[in-house]
């Protein structure tokens, strides 16, 4: 397996990436938003249901 940031070979304390650094790089990644899931809600004007609360 390579790591997924530079395709050196991984390290077994680091998989799946091959050091501390490139598991710092894809972390600092996540956290500023360079990675992210495409969701299908809306931002901004929601929908409101007009039905009331779920029942629990």
């Amino acid at each position: 397996m390579t790591c997924p940031i530079c395709s050196e070979d991984t390290a077994p304390e680091y998989r799946p990436f091959c050091s501390r650094r490139c598991a710092d790089i894809d972390l600092a990644r996540w956290m500023n938003g360079a990675y992210s899931v495409p969701s299908q809600r809306e931002e901004e004007g929601d929908v409101v249901d007009d039905e009331g609360p779920l029942p629990h």
